[in-house]
Protein backbone atom coordinates (compact mmCIF):
# COMPACT_ATOMS: atom_id res chain seq x y z
CA UNK A 1 0.00 0.00 0.00
CA UNK A 2 2.77 2.44 0.88
CA UNK A 3 4.53 1.86 -2.46
CA UNK A 4 1.28 2.19 -4.41
CA UNK A 5 0.39 5.42 -2.63
CA UNK A 6 3.79 6.96 -3.34
CA UNK A 7 3.63 5.99 -7.03
CA UNK A 8 0.11 7.36 -7.38
CA UNK A 9 0.98 10.61 -5.61
CA UNK A 10 3.80 11.09 -8.12
CA UNK A 11 1.83 10.11 -11.24
CA UNK A 12 -1.35 11.97 -10.33
CA UNK A 13 0.49 15.14 -9.45
CA UNK A 14 1.14 18.24 -11.48
CA UNK A 15 2.58 16.59 -14.65
CA UNK A 16 -0.45 14.44 -15.44
CA UNK A 17 -2.87 17.28 -14.69
CA UNK A 18 -0.96 19.51 -17.11
CA UNK A 19 -0.94 16.71 -19.71
CA UNK A 20 -4.71 16.25 -19.55
CA UNK A 21 -5.57 19.95 -19.41
CA UNK A 22 -3.06 20.71 -22.14
CA UNK A 23 -4.61 18.00 -24.33
CA UNK A 24 -8.10 19.43 -23.81
CA UNK A 25 -6.95 22.94 -24.74
CA UNK A 26 -4.80 21.78 -27.68
CA UNK A 27 -7.58 19.84 -29.38
CA UNK A 28 -10.11 22.57 -28.69
CA UNK A 29 -8.11 24.92 -30.92
CA UNK A 30 -6.62 22.28 -33.19
CA UNK A 31 -10.13 21.22 -34.22
CA UNK A 32 -11.38 24.82 -34.51
CA UNK A 33 -13.46 24.61 -31.33
CA UNK A 34 -15.80 21.68 -32.05
CA UNK A 35 -17.81 22.76 -28.99
CA UNK A 36 -19.30 25.55 -31.11
CA UNK A 37 -21.32 22.85 -32.89
CA UNK A 38 -22.83 21.60 -29.64
CA UNK A 39 -26.43 22.25 -30.74
CA UNK A 40 -25.82 20.24 -33.90
CA UNK A 41 -24.22 17.46 -31.83
CA UNK A 42 -27.15 17.38 -29.40
CA UNK A 43 -29.61 17.09 -32.27
CA UNK A 44 -27.63 14.15 -33.62
CA UNK A 45 -27.49 12.48 -30.20
CA UNK A 46 -31.22 12.86 -29.55
CA UNK A 47 -32.20 11.62 -33.00
CA UNK A 48 -32.77 8.06 -31.86
CA UNK A 49 -32.28 5.57 -34.68
CA UNK A 50 -32.93 1.85 -34.73
CA UNK A 51 -29.98 -0.47 -34.32
CA UNK A 52 -29.04 -2.11 -37.60
CA UNK A 53 -27.76 -5.69 -37.91
CA UNK A 54 -25.44 -6.40 -34.96
CA UNK A 55 -24.13 -2.86 -34.56
CA UNK A 56 -25.51 0.03 -32.53
CA UNK A 57 -27.26 3.25 -33.40
CA UNK A 58 -25.45 6.47 -32.40
CA UNK A 59 -27.95 6.94 -29.56
CA UNK A 60 -27.28 3.42 -28.26
CA UNK A 61 -23.53 4.03 -28.30
CA UNK A 62 -24.05 7.30 -26.41
CA UNK A 63 -26.34 5.65 -23.84
CA UNK A 64 -23.77 2.90 -23.24
CA UNK A 65 -21.06 5.52 -22.72
CA UNK A 66 -23.24 7.50 -20.29
CA UNK A 67 -24.09 4.32 -18.40
CA UNK A 68 -20.40 3.85 -17.67
CA UNK A 69 -19.59 7.50 -16.91
CA UNK A 70 -22.63 8.83 -15.03
CA UNK A 71 -22.43 7.69 -11.45
CA UNK A 72 -20.77 8.23 -8.13
CA UNK A 73 -18.34 10.78 -9.57
CA UNK A 74 -21.26 13.07 -10.32
CA UNK A 75 -22.56 12.74 -6.75
CA UNK A 76 -19.59 12.07 -4.47
CA UNK A 77 -16.86 13.51 -6.71
CA UNK A 78 -18.40 16.98 -6.81
CA UNK A 79 -18.61 16.96 -3.02
CA UNK A 80 -14.88 16.28 -2.79
CA UNK A 81 -14.05 18.94 -5.38
CA UNK A 82 -15.92 21.60 -3.36
CA UNK A 83 -14.47 20.39 -0.04
CA UNK A 84 -10.87 20.61 -1.26
CA UNK A 85 -11.13 23.31 -3.91
CA UNK A 86 -13.76 25.64 -2.50
CA UNK A 87 -17.03 26.72 -4.14
CA UNK A 88 -15.13 28.17 -7.10
CA UNK A 89 -14.10 24.64 -8.09
CA UNK A 90 -17.57 24.28 -9.61
CA UNK A 91 -16.87 26.96 -12.21
CA UNK A 92 -13.52 25.40 -13.13
CA UNK A 93 -15.22 22.02 -13.23
CA UNK A 94 -17.68 23.42 -15.76
CA UNK A 95 -14.95 25.06 -17.85
CA UNK A 96 -12.83 21.92 -17.90
CA UNK A 97 -15.85 19.87 -18.94
CA UNK A 98 -16.36 22.22 -21.88
CA UNK A 99 -12.72 21.82 -22.94
CA UNK A 100 -12.79 18.04 -22.42
CA UNK A 101 -15.46 17.72 -25.10
CA UNK A 102 -12.79 18.35 -27.76
CA UNK A 103 -10.62 15.51 -26.45
CA UNK A 104 -13.64 13.20 -26.41
CA UNK A 105 -14.36 14.20 -30.02
CA UNK A 106 -10.78 13.36 -31.05
CA UNK A 107 -10.80 10.00 -29.25
CA UNK A 108 -14.07 8.88 -30.78
CA UNK A 109 -13.15 10.14 -34.26
CA UNK A 110 -9.99 8.02 -34.32
CA UNK A 111 -11.82 5.05 -32.82
CA UNK A 112 -14.36 5.00 -35.65
CA UNK A 113 -11.69 5.72 -38.26
CA UNK A 114 -9.45 2.79 -37.24
CA UNK A 115 -12.02 0.26 -36.01
CA UNK A 116 -12.24 -3.29 -37.33
CA UNK A 117 -14.93 -5.90 -37.89
CA UNK A 118 -14.83 -9.19 -36.03
CA UNK A 119 -15.80 -12.56 -37.48
CA UNK A 120 -19.46 -11.83 -36.78
CA UNK A 121 -19.40 -8.61 -38.80
CA UNK A 122 -19.64 -6.40 -35.69
CA UNK A 123 -17.56 -3.24 -35.41
CA UNK A 124 -14.96 -3.25 -32.63
CA UNK A 125 -12.70 -0.38 -31.74
CA UNK A 126 -11.26 1.88 -29.11
CA UNK A 127 -7.77 3.16 -28.29
CA UNK A 128 -6.29 -0.35 -28.57
CA UNK A 129 -7.39 -0.56 -32.20
CA UNK A 130 -6.21 3.00 -32.84
CA UNK A 131 -2.79 2.00 -31.52
CA UNK A 132 -2.82 -1.20 -33.58
CA UNK A 133 -4.29 0.00 -36.88
CA UNK A 134 -3.31 3.67 -36.75
CA UNK A 135 0.14 3.62 -35.17
CA UNK A 136 0.87 -0.05 -35.99
CA UNK A 137 1.76 -0.67 -32.35
CA UNK A 138 -0.03 -3.93 -31.63
CA UNK A 139 1.83 -4.56 -28.38
CA UNK A 140 0.98 -1.09 -27.08
CA UNK A 141 -2.65 -1.73 -28.04
CA UNK A 142 -2.50 -4.96 -26.06
CA UNK A 143 -1.12 -3.06 -23.08
CA UNK A 144 -4.02 -0.59 -23.21
CA UNK A 145 -6.53 -3.46 -23.56
CA UNK A 146 -5.00 -5.20 -20.54
CA UNK A 147 -5.27 -2.01 -18.49
CA UNK A 148 -8.91 -1.64 -19.60
CA UNK A 149 -9.64 -5.20 -18.52
CA UNK A 150 -8.08 -4.64 -15.09
CA UNK A 151 -9.94 -1.34 -14.74
CA UNK A 152 -13.21 -3.07 -15.62
CA UNK A 153 -12.78 -5.38 -12.64
CA UNK A 154 -11.67 -2.46 -10.46
CA UNK A 155 -13.42 0.85 -11.08
CA UNK A 156 -16.17 -0.66 -13.19
CA UNK A 157 -17.01 -3.61 -10.96
CA UNK A 158 -15.77 -3.94 -7.39
CA UNK A 159 -15.83 -0.25 -6.45
CA UNK A 160 -19.35 0.23 -7.82
CA UNK A 161 -20.67 -2.83 -6.01
CA UNK A 162 -19.03 -1.67 -2.79
CA UNK A 163 -20.52 1.82 -3.05
CA UNK A 164 -24.01 0.31 -3.38
CA UNK A 165 -23.60 -1.99 -0.37
CA UNK A 166 -22.21 0.81 1.80
CA UNK A 167 -25.10 3.11 0.89
CA UNK A 168 -27.64 0.33 1.44
CA UNK A 169 -26.12 -0.46 4.83
CA UNK A 170 -26.14 3.19 5.91
CA UNK A 171 -29.70 3.97 4.81
CA UNK A 172 -31.52 0.64 5.06
CA UNK A 173 -29.24 -1.42 7.36
CA UNK A 174 -28.90 -4.20 4.79
CA UNK A 175 -26.14 -6.81 4.91
CA UNK A 176 -23.64 -6.59 2.01
CA UNK A 177 -24.04 -10.30 1.17
CA UNK A 178 -27.64 -10.27 -0.13
CA UNK A 179 -27.06 -6.89 -1.78
CA UNK A 180 -23.97 -8.25 -3.55
CA UNK A 181 -25.85 -11.35 -4.71
CA UNK A 182 -28.73 -9.26 -6.02
CA UNK A 183 -26.34 -6.95 -7.89
CA UNK A 184 -24.51 -9.89 -9.44
CA UNK A 185 -27.76 -11.53 -10.54
CA UNK A 186 -29.23 -8.33 -11.98
CA UNK A 187 -26.08 -7.34 -13.87
CA UNK A 188 -25.46 -10.89 -15.08
CA UNK A 189 -28.96 -11.13 -16.53
CA UNK A 190 -28.17 -8.12 -18.73
CA UNK A 191 -24.57 -8.70 -19.80
CA UNK A 192 -25.09 -12.35 -20.72
CA UNK A 193 -27.27 -11.09 -23.57
CA UNK A 194 -24.35 -9.23 -25.16
CA UNK A 195 -24.00 -5.73 -26.57
CA UNK A 196 -27.56 -5.45 -27.86
CA UNK A 197 -28.96 -6.34 -24.44
CA UNK A 198 -26.63 -3.85 -22.75
CA UNK A 199 -27.46 -1.06 -25.18
CA UNK A 200 -31.20 -1.73 -24.95
CA UNK A 201 -31.19 -1.43 -21.16
CA UNK A 202 -28.99 1.67 -21.23
CA UNK A 203 -31.30 3.38 -23.74
CA UNK A 204 -34.27 2.96 -21.40
CA UNK A 205 -32.73 3.44 -17.97
CA UNK A 206 -29.96 6.04 -18.23
CA UNK A 207 -32.19 8.96 -19.37
CA UNK A 208 -34.85 8.02 -16.79
CA UNK A 209 -32.41 7.80 -13.87
CA UNK A 210 -30.73 11.05 -14.86
CA UNK A 211 -34.08 12.84 -15.14
CA UNK A 212 -35.20 11.65 -11.68
CA UNK A 213 -31.91 12.74 -10.10
CA UNK A 214 -32.01 16.15 -11.81
CA UNK A 215 -35.63 16.54 -10.68
CA UNK A 216 -34.50 16.03 -7.08
CA UNK A 217 -31.80 18.67 -7.60
CA UNK A 218 -34.40 21.05 -9.04
CA UNK A 219 -36.60 20.63 -5.97
CA UNK A 220 -33.66 21.50 -3.75
CA UNK A 221 -32.79 24.57 -5.83
CA UNK A 222 -36.40 25.73 -5.44
CA UNK A 223 -36.02 25.24 -1.68
CA UNK A 224 -32.74 27.19 -1.76
CA UNK A 225 -34.08 29.91 -4.06
CA UNK A 226 -33.49 32.68 -1.51
CA UNK A 227 -29.73 32.02 -1.53
CA UNK A 228 -29.39 30.91 -5.16
CA UNK A 229 -28.15 34.29 -6.51
CA UNK A 230 -25.63 34.50 -3.67
CA UNK A 231 -24.47 30.94 -4.40
CA UNK A 232 -23.87 31.76 -8.08
CA UNK A 233 -21.96 34.91 -7.13
CA UNK A 234 -19.86 32.99 -4.58
CA UNK A 235 -18.93 30.36 -7.18
CA UNK A 236 -17.76 33.01 -9.64
CA UNK A 237 -15.87 35.12 -7.06
CA UNK A 238 -14.22 32.13 -5.39
CA UNK A 239 -13.19 30.62 -8.74
CA UNK A 240 -10.30 33.04 -9.03
CA UNK A 241 -8.66 32.05 -5.75
CA UNK A 242 -5.54 29.92 -5.99
CA UNK A 243 -7.01 27.11 -3.92
CA UNK A 244 -10.18 26.95 -6.01
CA UNK A 245 -8.32 26.91 -9.32
CA UNK A 246 -6.20 23.97 -8.20
CA UNK A 247 -9.13 22.02 -6.81
CA UNK A 248 -11.41 22.91 -9.69
CA UNK A 249 -9.04 21.82 -12.45
CA UNK A 250 -8.56 18.50 -10.71
CA UNK A 251 -12.23 17.98 -9.97
CA UNK A 252 -13.36 19.16 -13.39
CA UNK A 253 -11.07 17.13 -15.62
CA UNK A 254 -12.29 13.97 -13.99
CA UNK A 255 -14.30 15.29 -11.11
CA UNK A 256 -12.55 14.98 -7.76
CA UNK A 257 -10.15 17.40 -6.15
CA UNK A 258 -6.37 17.20 -6.06
CA UNK A 259 -4.72 13.80 -6.59
CA UNK A 260 -7.64 11.67 -5.45
CA UNK A 261 -10.05 13.89 -7.37
CA UNK A 262 -8.87 13.31 -10.91
CA UNK A 263 -7.87 9.70 -10.22
CA UNK A 264 -11.30 8.82 -8.87
CA UNK A 265 -12.74 10.97 -11.63
CA UNK A 266 -12.82 7.87 -13.83
CA UNK A 267 -16.40 7.87 -12.57
CA UNK A 268 -17.10 10.98 -14.64
CA UNK A 269 -16.52 11.83 -18.29
CA UNK A 270 -13.26 9.88 -18.90
CA UNK A 271 -12.05 12.39 -21.50
CA UNK A 272 -8.37 11.58 -21.93
CA UNK A 273 -8.66 7.99 -20.75
CA UNK A 274 -10.36 6.84 -23.96
CA UNK A 275 -12.82 4.20 -22.80
CA UNK A 276 -15.83 6.06 -24.20
CA UNK A 277 -14.35 5.56 -27.67
CA UNK A 278 -14.87 1.79 -27.27
CA UNK A 279 -18.63 2.29 -27.31
CA UNK A 280 -18.41 4.89 -30.10
CA UNK A 281 -16.71 2.37 -32.39
CA UNK A 282 -19.70 0.00 -32.13
CA UNK A 283 -21.97 2.49 -33.92
CA UNK A 284 -23.19 1.63 -37.42
CA UNK A 285 -22.42 5.21 -38.54
CA UNK A 286 -19.85 5.23 -41.34
CA UNK A 287 -18.74 8.86 -40.99
CA UNK A 288 -16.33 9.28 -38.01
CA UNK A 289 -17.25 12.96 -37.63
CA UNK A 290 -20.91 12.18 -36.96
CA UNK A 291 -20.27 9.64 -34.21
CA UNK A 292 -17.54 11.84 -32.73
CA UNK A 293 -20.04 14.68 -32.33
CA UNK A 294 -22.61 12.34 -30.76
CA UNK A 295 -20.10 10.87 -28.31
CA UNK A 296 -18.80 14.35 -27.48
CA UNK A 297 -22.17 15.15 -25.91
CA UNK A 298 -21.55 12.51 -23.22
CA UNK A 299 -19.05 14.91 -21.62
CA UNK A 300 -21.61 17.71 -21.88
CA UNK A 301 -24.34 15.73 -20.10
CA UNK A 302 -21.95 14.21 -17.58
CA UNK A 303 -19.88 17.20 -16.49
CA UNK A 304 -21.33 20.40 -17.90
CA UNK A 305 -24.89 19.54 -16.81
CA UNK A 306 -24.94 16.86 -14.09
CA UNK A 307 -21.84 17.91 -12.16
CA UNK A 308 -22.65 21.63 -12.38
CA UNK A 309 -26.19 21.15 -11.07
CA UNK A 310 -24.93 18.95 -8.23
CA UNK A 311 -22.31 21.56 -7.35
CA UNK A 312 -24.86 24.35 -7.37
CA UNK A 313 -27.03 22.36 -4.95
CA UNK A 314 -24.05 21.81 -2.63
CA UNK A 315 -22.94 25.45 -2.57
CA UNK A 316 -26.52 26.67 -2.10
CA UNK A 317 -26.92 24.39 0.89
CA UNK A 318 -23.67 25.70 2.37
CA UNK A 319 -25.27 29.16 2.46
CA UNK A 320 -28.79 27.98 3.33
CA UNK A 321 -27.79 25.79 6.29
CA UNK A 322 -24.09 26.22 7.23
CA UNK A 323 -24.49 24.01 10.29
CA UNK A 324 -25.36 21.01 8.12
CA UNK A 325 -21.89 20.97 6.56
CA UNK A 326 -19.86 21.97 9.63
CA UNK A 327 -18.54 18.52 10.51
CA UNK A 328 -19.26 16.34 7.48
CA UNK A 329 -16.46 14.47 5.67
CA UNK A 330 -15.26 15.53 2.22
CA UNK A 331 -17.67 13.10 0.56
CA UNK A 332 -20.65 14.14 2.68
CA UNK A 333 -21.57 17.55 1.25
CA UNK A 334 -24.01 16.09 -1.26
CA UNK A 335 -25.74 14.00 1.39
CA UNK A 336 -26.00 17.06 3.65
CA UNK A 337 -27.77 18.95 0.87
CA UNK A 338 -30.17 16.13 -0.01
CA UNK A 339 -31.08 15.70 3.64
CA UNK A 340 -33.27 18.78 3.18
CA UNK A 341 -35.60 16.97 0.79
CA UNK A 342 -38.73 16.44 2.90
CA UNK A 343 -39.23 12.84 4.12
CA UNK A 344 -37.17 11.13 1.40
CA UNK A 345 -33.83 12.96 1.33
CA UNK A 346 -31.42 10.23 2.48
CA UNK A 347 -33.33 7.45 0.75
CA UNK A 348 -33.57 9.43 -2.51
CA UNK A 349 -29.81 9.96 -2.68
CA UNK A 350 -29.07 6.34 -1.77
CA UNK A 351 -31.42 4.97 -4.43
CA UNK A 352 -30.00 7.39 -7.01
CA UNK A 353 -26.46 6.38 -6.14
CA UNK A 354 -27.38 2.70 -6.37
CA UNK A 355 -29.14 3.14 -9.72
CA UNK A 356 -26.19 5.00 -11.23
CA UNK A 357 -23.79 2.39 -9.87
CA UNK A 358 -25.78 -0.45 -11.46
CA UNK A 359 -25.74 1.20 -14.88
CA UNK A 360 -22.00 1.78 -14.48
CA UNK A 361 -21.56 -1.93 -13.73
CA UNK A 362 -23.36 -2.76 -16.95
CA UNK A 363 -21.61 -0.14 -19.09
CA UNK A 364 -18.15 -1.06 -17.89
CA UNK A 365 -18.82 -4.75 -18.48
CA UNK A 366 -18.95 -3.90 -22.20
CA UNK A 367 -15.59 -2.10 -22.09
CA UNK A 368 -13.99 -5.11 -20.42
CA UNK A 369 -15.63 -7.45 -22.93
CA UNK A 370 -14.11 -5.59 -25.89
CA UNK A 371 -10.70 -5.58 -24.18
CA UNK A 372 -10.97 -9.33 -23.68
CA UNK A 373 -11.89 -9.80 -27.34
CA UNK A 374 -8.82 -7.82 -28.41
CA UNK A 375 -6.51 -9.86 -26.19
CA UNK A 376 -7.76 -13.43 -26.67
CA UNK A 377 -10.61 -13.30 -29.19
CA UNK A 378 -14.29 -14.14 -28.83
CA UNK A 379 -13.52 -17.42 -27.07
CA UNK A 380 -12.52 -15.62 -23.90
CA UNK A 381 -15.66 -13.51 -23.52
CA UNK A 382 -17.70 -16.26 -21.80
CA UNK A 383 -15.07 -16.69 -19.09
CA UNK A 384 -14.72 -12.92 -18.72
CA UNK A 385 -18.45 -12.51 -18.08
CA UNK A 386 -18.44 -15.25 -15.44
CA UNK A 387 -15.46 -13.64 -13.69
CA UNK A 388 -17.06 -10.19 -13.89
CA UNK A 389 -20.31 -11.40 -12.30
CA UNK A 390 -18.41 -13.13 -9.51
CA UNK A 391 -16.30 -10.02 -8.87
CA UNK A 392 -19.46 -7.98 -8.33
CA UNK A 393 -20.22 -10.06 -5.26
CA UNK A 394 -16.57 -10.01 -4.13
CA UNK A 395 -16.46 -6.23 -4.51
CA UNK A 396 -19.57 -5.89 -2.37
CA UNK A 397 -17.93 -7.49 0.66
CA UNK A 398 -14.18 -6.73 0.54
CA UNK A 399 -12.29 -3.68 1.88
CA UNK A 400 -11.70 -1.27 -0.99
CA UNK A 401 -8.53 0.66 -0.14
CA UNK A 402 -6.13 -1.62 -2.05
CA UNK A 403 -8.53 -1.84 -5.00
CA UNK A 404 -8.75 1.97 -5.18
CA UNK A 405 -4.99 2.45 -5.15
CA UNK A 406 -4.43 -0.25 -7.78
CA UNK A 407 -7.16 1.16 -10.01
CA UNK A 408 -5.72 4.68 -9.76
CA UNK A 409 -2.41 3.37 -11.08
CA UNK A 410 -4.09 1.50 -13.94
CA UNK A 411 -6.07 4.60 -14.92
CA UNK A 412 -2.88 6.65 -15.18
CA UNK A 413 -1.30 3.97 -17.36
CA UNK A 414 -4.33 4.14 -19.68
CA UNK A 415 -4.00 7.89 -20.16
CA UNK A 416 -0.46 7.78 -21.53
CA UNK A 417 -0.88 5.52 -24.62
CA UNK A 418 -4.27 7.09 -25.39
CA UNK A 419 -2.89 10.64 -25.40
CA UNK A 420 0.16 9.46 -27.37
CA UNK A 421 -2.13 8.14 -30.12
CA UNK A 422 -4.13 11.40 -30.15
CA UNK A 423 -1.04 13.54 -30.73
CA UNK A 424 0.60 11.19 -33.25
CA UNK A 425 -2.58 10.92 -35.34
CA UNK A 426 -3.81 14.47 -34.85
CA UNK A 427 -3.56 15.30 -38.56
CA UNK A 428 -6.11 12.60 -39.40
CA UNK A 429 -8.78 14.10 -37.16
CA UNK A 430 -11.19 16.37 -39.04
CA UNK A 431 -13.55 18.85 -37.41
Amino acid sequence: MAVLEQINDLIWGFPLLVLLMGTHIYFTFRLHVPQRNLIYALKLSLGKADNTDSNLSPFSALATTLAATLGTGNIIGVSTAVALGGPGAILWCWVTGILGMATAYAECYLSVLFRSKNEEGVYVGGPMYVLKNGLHKKMLGGFYALCTLVAAFGVGCTTQANSVTQAAAASFHLSPHPVGIALAFLTGAVIIGGVRSIASLCERTVPAISFVYLFGCLLLLILYRSVLPSACLLIVKDAFGVKSIAGGITGAALQHAMRYGIARGLFTNEAGIGTSAIAAAASHVKEPRIQAYVSMTAVFWDTVVMCFITGLVIVSNMLYDPASVAHVPETGLTAAAFAHLPYIGDAFLTVSLAAFAVTTLIGWSYFGEKATEYLVGKKGIRYYKIAYILMIYVGAIIPMRLVWESTDLINALMVLPNVLALYCLRRQIRA
